[in-house]
């Protein structure tokens, strides 16, 4: 018996011993969209266990956080939330699960243990399928459980997942990362890349576009080295669809009908090839907004972040890109202040982020990841100095997206309808191929379809359009 069938055991087990009863389960998930895809496996199993979802956590019967160890603050808000369920764990006898990224660290672990006796479950990213054999053993043995392996974890088909839209939905192709940035823990907590099959993906895709799916984001650490690790270490990978590469991953996609747009985090700049921009620019579907994170706009800076590009390489693949997608539009990431970062380095950020133009900035203060050869580094910035370099490249992206913003006044966009605005029940909202989001009046019916709607204003974080 393969390892998923034996959990759908463990499920029945569980619906079982609910039966008659009316559970509920509260999900709490930190961090990246990888991170929300995992918590949609967990709420697809916990589902067919018989748990129904509440927002509210202080009337569940089992509370699950899904970490993640990203930046220093997540350890804090677990920490804080951990304490807030001490009462309830007396009043009620919750039970406390904890998975994610942040449970592949051994003092987090540690500290969990020892702070937090209370806690029933703790899982990692590589035994996140495992997690109805788990809750089982609680539920019946009463047993406290660390399920972490620090191994490679196998990419497990076939686990239930219930998706938290119906227009959009998120597919994972690759997990892991073997970048090793300095200042970054991924590769430590989810492991080495490892790539799905790609007839497991495309028969995904083909199920959501059956079920009236619009959109698909394709995720992993570094999507556009798709099945390059499998190429280099022979390892065997049933060819499908004549798919051997992101790029060709990408035009088989591009192929489902019903399925009206494609796309995709996060990229590396250093295995942005010609085959994956031409993908880009002949696929009709595949969204003209493009994410390359930049992380440092200076070339010592990114050396010293273990990026394998310099600002020059990086400038030069935006000029190409911008040539042969006339229309793309780049949105980034980048952290300001990582150790030995002088002012003059960090201007160089400033310099490139004018030059680009993008559309939208993910912008970040360095913090210190425990395991990291970041961590370790002698000569940290000073915090009130990172905050001020941070309000500097604040300002700027505020001003650059106000300045793109202008150009939309007028035009005419293709909007995907995601449903009411949370602000106001009486508008709706919807997102352009380059991710601006819309608000506008309609009628309800129009959720899950895609509008021509005319831009008449912008207003910093949306636009206001008209139909």
């Amino acid at each position: 018996m393969n390892e998923v069938e034996k959990q759908k055991q463990y499920i029945e087990k569980i619906k079982k011993i609910n039966q008659n009863q009316t559970l509920k389960y509260h999900m709490q998930t930190m961090g990246c969209l990888l991170n929300e895809n995992d918590s949609e496996k967990l709420a697809g199993m916990l589902e067919e266990m018989g748990y129904q979802k509440i927002e509210d956590p202080k009337k569940a019967d089992i509370i699950v956080f899904n970490t993640c160890c990203v930046r220093e603050n997540a350890e804090d808000k677990l920490f804080g939330k951990l304490g807030e369920l001490k009462r309830l764990k007396q009043e009620n006898g919750v039970i406390i699960a904890i998975g994610g990224c942040m449970m592949q660290e051994k003092h987090i672990t540690n500290k969990i243990k020892a702070s937090y006796p209370y806690v029933d479950i703790l899982f990692g990213t590589h035994t996140l399928h495992k997690f109805p054999e788990n809750l089982y053993k609680t539920l019946e043995e009463k047993k406290k459980l660390e399920d972490i392996i620090e191994i490679e974890g196998k990419i497990y088909e076939g686990i239930p997942i219930k998706r938290d839209s119906n227009i959009k939905a998120s597919v994972t192709i690759m997990n892991g990362c073997n970048n090793f940035c300095s200042y970054c823990i991924v590769p430590y907590v989810r492991g080495r890349e490892r790539s799905r099959s790609p007839k497991n993906i495309i028969e995904e895709v083909k199920e959501l576009a059956s079920n009236g799916y619009q959109e698909i984001t394709l995720l992993g650490q570094n999507v556009n080295s798709y099945l390059k690790v499998e190429q280099e270490k022979a390892i065997p990978i049933e060819e499908y669809e004549g798919i051997h590469s992101f790029a060709t991953l990408l035009k088989a996609i591009n192929k489902i009908e019903g399925i009206q747009r494609i796309r995709f985090i996060s990229p590396h700049p250093k295995d942005f090839t010609d085959d994956v921009i031409d993908a880009i620019a002949t696929c009709q579907k595949v969204c003209k907004l493009i994410h390359l994170p930049l992380q440092s706009g200076n070339t010592k800076v990114l050396k010293e972040m273990n990026r394998k590009y310099t600002k020059e390489q990086y400038l030069a693949l935006v000029e190409k890109m911008k040539k042969k997608i006339p229309n793309i539009k780049l949105s980034t990431d980048i952290i300001v202040g990582f150790p030995g970062e002088t002012k003059e380095e960090f201007e160089d950020t400033l310099e490139v982020v004018k030059k680009v133009k993008f559309e939208q900035v993910y912008m970040f203060i360095y913090s210190k990841r425990v395991g990291t050869p970041g961590a370790k580094m002698k000569n940290q910035v000073p915090e009130e100095e990172k905050h001020k370099r941070f309000d500097q490249l604040k300002t700027l992206v505020e001003n650059q997206i106000q300045e793109n913003n202008q150009k939309y006044i007028g035009t005419t966009q293709k909007v995907l309808v995601e449903g009411e605005s949370k602000n106001n029940k009486n508008l709706l909202t919807g997102r352009t191929d380059s991710n601006k989001v819309v608000i506008f009046e309609g009628n309800k019916k129009l959720i899950g379809t895609i509008q021509h709607l005319k831009i008449i204003s912008e207003h910093m974080w949306y636009l206001k359009g008209e139909m």
